[in-house]
Protein backbone atom coordinates (compact mmCIF):
# COMPACT_ATOMS: atom_id res chain seq x y z
CA UNK A 1 0.00 0.00 0.00
CA UNK A 2 1.04 3.34 -0.62
CA UNK A 3 3.28 5.20 1.84
CA UNK A 4 1.00 8.31 1.60
CA UNK A 5 -0.71 8.43 4.07
CA UNK A 6 -3.95 10.80 5.22
CA UNK A 7 -3.06 12.82 7.94
CA UNK A 8 -5.99 11.36 10.36
CA UNK A 9 -6.31 7.89 9.19
CA UNK A 10 -2.49 6.53 10.02
CA UNK A 11 -4.98 3.81 12.18
CA UNK A 12 -6.21 2.44 8.48
CA UNK A 13 -2.49 1.95 7.62
CA UNK A 14 -1.28 -1.87 6.23
CA UNK A 15 2.35 -2.60 5.47
CA UNK A 16 1.84 -5.76 2.82
CA UNK A 17 4.76 -7.70 2.22
CA UNK A 18 4.60 -11.24 -0.58
CA UNK A 19 5.88 -14.43 1.56
CA UNK A 20 9.08 -15.16 0.22
CA UNK A 21 10.59 -17.45 3.23
CA UNK A 22 9.24 -21.01 2.41
CA UNK A 23 6.97 -21.56 5.45
CA UNK A 24 5.44 -18.41 4.95
CA UNK A 25 4.76 -19.28 1.52
CA UNK A 26 3.22 -22.69 2.88
CA UNK A 27 1.20 -20.63 5.24
CA UNK A 28 -0.02 -18.17 2.25
CA UNK A 29 -0.97 -20.98 0.69
CA UNK A 30 -3.01 -23.01 3.30
CA UNK A 31 -4.86 -19.46 4.20
CA UNK A 32 -5.99 -19.21 0.36
CA UNK A 33 -7.31 -23.08 0.79
CA UNK A 34 -8.96 -22.12 3.86
CA UNK A 35 -10.49 -18.86 2.95
CA UNK A 36 -11.92 -20.77 0.26
CA UNK A 37 -13.58 -23.86 2.40
CA UNK A 38 -14.61 -21.75 5.06
CA UNK A 39 -16.44 -19.14 3.50
CA UNK A 40 -18.08 -17.27 6.71
CA UNK A 41 -17.25 -16.53 10.36
CA UNK A 42 -19.87 -16.34 13.96
CA UNK A 43 -18.73 -14.34 16.18
CA UNK A 44 -19.03 -15.40 19.80
CA UNK A 45 -18.57 -12.17 21.59
CA UNK A 46 -16.42 -9.88 22.95
CA UNK A 47 -12.97 -10.67 25.01
CA UNK A 48 -10.86 -8.60 27.34
CA UNK A 49 -7.44 -8.47 28.22
CA UNK A 50 -4.97 -5.82 28.95
CA UNK A 51 -2.16 -3.74 26.87
CA UNK A 52 0.56 -1.27 27.73
CA UNK A 53 2.36 1.47 26.00
CA UNK A 54 5.42 3.14 26.98
CA UNK A 55 7.09 6.46 26.55
CA UNK A 56 8.62 6.14 23.13
CA UNK A 57 6.39 3.36 21.89
CA UNK A 58 5.11 5.57 19.18
CA UNK A 59 1.31 3.73 18.26
CA UNK A 60 2.35 0.27 19.53
CA UNK A 61 0.55 -1.30 22.22
CA UNK A 62 2.08 -4.57 23.99
CA UNK A 63 0.16 -7.01 25.55
CA UNK A 64 0.71 -7.83 29.16
CA UNK A 65 -1.60 -10.42 30.05
CA UNK A 66 -3.75 -12.35 27.59
CA UNK A 67 -6.66 -10.98 25.74
CA UNK A 68 -9.16 -13.73 26.66
CA UNK A 69 -11.59 -12.42 29.59
CA UNK A 70 -15.33 -12.45 29.69
CA UNK A 71 -15.60 -9.64 31.21
CA UNK A 72 -14.10 -6.10 30.99
CA UNK A 73 -13.80 -5.97 35.00
CA UNK A 74 -11.64 -9.23 34.87
CA UNK A 75 -9.10 -7.34 32.96
CA UNK A 76 -9.44 -4.43 35.29
CA UNK A 77 -8.34 -7.03 38.39
CA UNK A 78 -6.01 -8.27 36.78
CA UNK A 79 -4.49 -5.06 36.12
CA UNK A 80 -4.64 -4.11 40.07
CA UNK A 81 -3.28 -7.01 40.97
CA UNK A 82 -0.36 -6.03 38.61
CA UNK A 83 0.16 -2.45 39.35
CA UNK A 84 -0.09 -3.80 43.07
CA UNK A 85 2.71 -5.85 42.83
CA UNK A 86 4.72 -3.66 40.50
CA UNK A 87 4.61 -1.27 43.37
CA UNK A 88 5.25 -4.14 46.05
CA UNK A 89 8.33 -5.64 44.51
CA UNK A 90 9.63 -3.75 41.19
CA UNK A 91 10.35 -0.07 42.35
CA UNK A 92 12.16 1.53 45.34
CA UNK A 93 11.28 5.06 44.35
CA UNK A 94 8.20 6.38 46.50
CA UNK A 95 7.02 8.75 43.11
CA UNK A 96 6.84 5.86 41.65
CA UNK A 97 5.04 3.59 43.94
CA UNK A 98 2.94 6.38 44.96
CA UNK A 99 1.74 6.61 40.90
CA UNK A 100 1.30 3.08 40.99
CA UNK A 101 -0.51 2.92 43.95
CA UNK A 102 -2.95 5.65 42.82
CA UNK A 103 -3.94 3.80 39.86
CA UNK A 104 -4.19 0.70 42.06
CA UNK A 105 -6.88 3.11 44.06
CA UNK A 106 -8.89 3.72 40.95
CA UNK A 107 -9.22 0.53 39.72
CA UNK A 108 -10.75 -0.13 43.45
CA UNK A 109 -13.46 2.12 42.62
CA UNK A 110 -13.93 3.17 39.36
CA UNK A 111 -14.17 1.17 36.23
CA UNK A 112 -11.87 2.81 34.61
CA UNK A 113 -10.68 1.48 31.32
CA UNK A 114 -7.50 3.33 31.19
CA UNK A 115 -4.86 4.57 33.80
CA UNK A 116 -0.92 5.73 33.35
CA UNK A 117 1.10 5.52 35.84
CA UNK A 118 4.97 5.83 36.15
CA UNK A 119 4.85 6.91 32.19
CA UNK A 120 3.40 3.94 30.87
CA UNK A 121 -0.23 3.84 29.52
CA UNK A 122 -2.53 0.90 30.69
CA UNK A 123 -5.36 -0.06 28.72
CA UNK A 124 -8.11 -2.60 28.80
CA UNK A 125 -7.84 -4.10 25.33
CA UNK A 126 -11.35 -5.70 23.77
CA UNK A 127 -11.55 -7.77 21.01
CA UNK A 128 -14.36 -9.84 18.79
CA UNK A 129 -13.93 -13.43 19.30
CA UNK A 130 -15.34 -15.19 15.94
CA UNK A 131 -14.72 -18.68 13.82
CA UNK A 132 -14.59 -19.47 10.71
CA UNK A 133 -16.75 -22.23 9.19
CA UNK A 134 -19.00 -24.03 6.58
CA UNK A 135 -22.06 -26.17 6.07
CA UNK A 136 -20.04 -28.77 7.93
CA UNK A 137 -19.29 -26.78 10.93
CA UNK A 138 -16.09 -25.06 12.09
CA UNK A 139 -12.39 -24.90 11.00
CA UNK A 140 -9.86 -26.67 12.92
CA UNK A 141 -6.28 -26.12 12.71
CA UNK A 142 -4.52 -25.84 9.70
CA UNK A 143 -1.52 -27.83 8.62
CA UNK A 144 0.86 -25.09 8.71
CA UNK A 145 -0.36 -23.77 12.39
CA UNK A 146 2.69 -23.84 14.51
CA UNK A 147 3.32 -26.79 17.06
CA UNK A 148 5.48 -26.98 20.41
CA UNK A 149 8.25 -29.30 19.35
CA UNK A 150 7.59 -31.37 22.38
CA UNK A 151 3.86 -32.50 21.82
CA UNK A 152 3.69 -33.94 25.61
CA UNK A 153 0.35 -35.26 26.54
CA UNK A 154 1.07 -34.53 30.36
CA UNK A 155 -2.17 -32.69 31.74
CA UNK A 156 0.65 -30.49 34.08
CA UNK A 157 2.83 -29.63 30.88
CA UNK A 158 3.48 -25.71 30.12
CA UNK A 159 2.88 -24.24 27.02
CA UNK A 160 3.81 -20.68 25.46
CA UNK A 161 1.02 -18.22 26.92
CA UNK A 162 -1.32 -16.56 24.22
CA UNK A 163 -0.49 -13.85 22.87
CA UNK A 164 2.61 -13.58 24.75
CA UNK A 165 4.75 -10.92 23.63
CA UNK A 166 2.31 -9.78 20.97
CA UNK A 167 2.66 -6.10 20.32
CA UNK A 168 -0.61 -4.33 18.44
CA UNK A 169 1.19 -2.50 15.50
CA UNK A 170 -1.81 -2.33 12.50
CA UNK A 171 1.24 -0.99 10.47
CA UNK A 172 3.63 -4.27 11.62
CA UNK A 173 4.72 -6.46 8.14
CA UNK A 174 1.93 -8.51 7.17
CA UNK A 175 0.75 -11.23 4.32
CA UNK A 176 -1.19 -10.96 1.78
CA UNK A 177 -3.54 -13.62 2.84
CA UNK A 178 -3.71 -11.60 6.49
CA UNK A 179 -3.89 -7.88 5.04
CA UNK A 180 -6.74 -9.66 2.78
CA UNK A 181 -8.83 -10.85 5.90
CA UNK A 182 -8.35 -7.54 7.79
CA UNK A 183 -9.85 -5.98 4.81
CA UNK A 184 -12.70 -8.31 5.04
CA UNK A 185 -13.41 -8.08 8.29
CA UNK A 186 -13.17 -4.19 8.27
CA UNK A 187 -17.10 -3.90 8.57
CA UNK A 188 -17.75 -6.43 11.23
CA UNK A 189 -20.32 -5.46 13.45
CA UNK A 190 -23.07 -7.22 15.41
CA UNK A 191 -26.67 -7.15 12.87
CA UNK A 192 -28.38 -10.06 14.57
CA UNK A 193 -31.83 -8.58 16.91
CA UNK A 194 -30.31 -11.19 19.45
CA UNK A 195 -28.27 -8.21 20.56
CA UNK A 196 -29.65 -5.86 22.01
CA UNK A 197 -29.65 -2.40 20.69
CA UNK A 198 -27.49 -0.83 22.83
CA UNK A 199 -24.67 -3.59 21.89
CA UNK A 200 -25.93 -3.11 17.89
CA UNK A 201 -25.30 0.68 18.28
CA UNK A 202 -21.83 0.61 19.48
CA UNK A 203 -20.98 -1.90 17.57
CA UNK A 204 -21.99 0.12 14.44
CA UNK A 205 -20.32 3.23 16.41
CA UNK A 206 -17.10 1.51 16.54
CA UNK A 207 -17.04 0.88 12.56
CA UNK A 208 -16.31 4.80 12.73
CA UNK A 209 -14.50 5.21 15.85
CA UNK A 210 -12.00 2.48 14.92
CA UNK A 211 -12.58 1.74 12.01
CA UNK A 212 -9.04 -0.09 11.69
CA UNK A 213 -8.30 -4.18 12.07
CA UNK A 214 -5.43 -5.96 13.97
CA UNK A 215 -5.96 -9.83 14.60
CA UNK A 216 -4.36 -11.18 17.66
CA UNK A 217 -2.63 -14.49 17.62
CA UNK A 218 -4.32 -17.92 16.05
CA UNK A 219 -5.62 -19.67 19.30
CA UNK A 220 -7.28 -22.60 19.84
CA UNK A 221 -10.50 -24.00 21.93
CA UNK A 222 -12.53 -27.79 22.21
CA UNK A 223 -16.05 -26.96 21.68
CA UNK A 224 -18.87 -28.86 21.59
CA UNK A 225 -21.92 -29.44 19.39
CA UNK A 226 -25.00 -28.69 21.43
CA UNK A 227 -28.30 -27.41 20.52
CA UNK A 228 -28.08 -24.20 20.63
CA UNK A 229 -24.47 -24.51 17.97
CA UNK A 230 -21.25 -24.74 19.02
CA UNK A 231 -20.31 -23.96 23.03
CA UNK A 232 -16.77 -23.84 24.33
CA UNK A 233 -15.37 -26.83 26.26
CA UNK A 234 -11.83 -25.38 27.23
CA UNK A 235 -10.19 -22.21 27.60
CA UNK A 236 -8.59 -20.75 24.58
CA UNK A 237 -5.12 -22.29 24.06
CA UNK A 238 -1.99 -21.21 22.01
CA UNK A 239 -1.73 -24.20 19.99
CA UNK A 240 -3.45 -27.41 18.36
CA UNK A 241 -1.52 -29.55 20.44
CA UNK A 242 -2.39 -27.66 24.03
CA UNK A 243 -6.25 -27.65 22.76
CA UNK A 244 -6.21 -31.72 21.96
CA UNK A 245 -4.86 -32.50 25.11
CA UNK A 246 -6.96 -30.44 27.24
CA UNK A 247 -9.23 -32.74 25.08
CA UNK A 248 -8.07 -36.20 26.83
CA UNK A 249 -7.67 -34.21 30.07
CA UNK A 250 -11.36 -33.38 29.84
CA UNK A 251 -12.52 -37.11 28.47
CA UNK A 252 -10.03 -38.56 31.06
CA UNK A 253 -11.08 -36.60 34.65
CA UNK A 254 -13.82 -33.80 34.45
CA UNK A 255 -16.47 -35.32 32.71
CA UNK A 256 -16.44 -38.79 34.32
CA UNK A 257 -16.39 -36.80 37.54
CA UNK A 258 -19.04 -34.22 36.62
CA UNK A 259 -21.57 -36.41 35.14
CA UNK A 260 -21.22 -38.89 37.91
CA UNK A 261 -21.44 -42.33 35.49
CA UNK A 262 -22.00 -44.40 37.89
CA UNK A 263 -20.81 -47.59 35.85
CA UNK A 264 -17.12 -48.65 35.62
CA UNK A 265 -17.76 -49.86 31.59
CA UNK A 266 -18.90 -45.72 31.04
CA UNK A 267 -16.41 -44.70 32.64
CA UNK A 268 -14.20 -46.87 30.68
CA UNK A 269 -15.73 -45.64 27.27
CA UNK A 270 -14.51 -42.08 28.11
CA UNK A 271 -11.22 -43.66 29.07
CA UNK A 272 -11.17 -45.36 25.48
CA UNK A 273 -12.73 -42.31 23.83
CA UNK A 274 -9.51 -40.35 25.36
CA UNK A 275 -6.60 -42.73 24.13
CA UNK A 276 -8.06 -43.47 20.66
CA UNK A 277 -7.49 -39.64 20.19
CA UNK A 278 -4.61 -39.52 21.69
CA UNK A 279 -2.89 -42.58 19.79
CA UNK A 280 -4.41 -40.93 16.61
CA UNK A 281 -1.82 -37.80 17.14
CA UNK A 282 -3.22 -34.90 14.84
CA UNK A 283 -7.28 -36.05 15.21
CA UNK A 284 -9.51 -32.75 15.61
CA UNK A 285 -12.65 -34.45 16.46
CA UNK A 286 -13.92 -37.34 18.62
CA UNK A 287 -17.77 -38.36 18.84
CA UNK A 288 -18.58 -40.48 22.10
CA UNK A 289 -20.81 -43.39 22.81
CA UNK A 290 -23.68 -40.96 24.09
CA UNK A 291 -23.90 -38.75 21.06
CA UNK A 292 -21.57 -35.97 22.26
CA UNK A 293 -19.11 -34.43 19.46
CA UNK A 294 -16.11 -32.40 20.81
CA UNK A 295 -14.22 -30.49 18.04
CA UNK A 296 -11.00 -28.54 18.37
CA UNK A 297 -11.19 -25.33 16.43
CA UNK A 298 -8.87 -22.66 15.33
CA UNK A 299 -10.28 -19.38 16.39
CA UNK A 300 -9.71 -15.98 15.55
CA UNK A 301 -9.84 -12.56 17.63
CA UNK A 302 -10.39 -9.13 15.85
CA UNK A 303 -8.99 -5.76 17.62
CA UNK A 304 -10.57 -2.73 15.95
CA UNK A 305 -8.24 0.27 16.13
CA UNK A 306 -8.35 3.64 16.17
CA UNK A 307 -6.34 7.53 15.74
CA UNK A 308 -5.57 6.58 19.84
CA UNK A 309 -4.95 2.82 19.35
CA UNK A 310 -6.93 -0.10 20.14
CA UNK A 311 -10.77 -0.26 21.16
CA UNK A 312 -11.33 -0.61 24.72
CA UNK A 313 -14.45 -1.58 26.91
CA UNK A 314 -18.10 -0.69 24.93
CA UNK A 315 -20.80 1.23 27.65
CA UNK A 316 -22.80 -2.05 26.37
CA UNK A 317 -20.38 -4.70 27.20
CA UNK A 318 -21.76 -6.63 29.90
CA UNK A 319 -20.28 -7.35 33.46
CA UNK A 320 -20.57 -10.57 35.22
CA UNK A 321 -23.83 -10.37 37.57
CA UNK A 322 -23.04 -6.90 38.04
CA UNK A 323 -19.46 -7.30 39.30
CA UNK A 324 -17.43 -4.20 40.06
CA UNK A 325 -14.33 -2.42 41.31
CA UNK A 326 -13.32 -4.14 44.78
CA UNK A 327 -10.45 -4.15 47.15
CA UNK A 328 -8.22 -6.39 46.02
CA UNK A 329 -4.76 -6.29 47.77
CA UNK A 330 -4.21 -5.12 51.32
CA UNK A 331 -3.08 -0.99 51.40
CA UNK A 332 0.51 -0.02 51.33
CA UNK A 333 2.43 3.30 51.94
CA UNK A 334 5.12 4.79 50.00
CA UNK A 335 7.61 3.11 51.29
CA UNK A 336 6.64 -0.46 49.88
CA UNK A 337 5.16 -1.54 53.51
CA UNK A 338 1.74 -3.48 53.89
CA UNK A 339 -0.51 -1.81 56.38
CA UNK A 340 -2.20 -4.19 58.46
CA UNK A 341 -5.89 -3.68 58.84
CA UNK A 342 -7.93 -4.71 62.28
Amino acid sequence: MSSEVPPGSEHLYMNVEHAEHPVAAAQEADAADAAQRYDHYIVRGPLFGIACQEVGDGHRWRVLNPVTGGFPQDARDSLNSFLWFRAKDDTDDRRVRRELLAAVARLETEPVNEVTAAGTRYRVVRCDEIVYGNSEGPEPPRPTDPEPADRSWDPNAKDPELDAGFVIDHTAATGVMEATERLALMGLHYRSPRYPQDVRADSLRALRTHAGIVLLPTAFRVLERTGAGWEPATAMLASPHAARRALVHLLTWPWPAVYEVPEDPERAGYARVAAEFRDAGDADSVRLDDGRELLVVRMRRVVRIGPDGPETARPSDEEEGGCGPSRMHPPMDEDGTIIQET
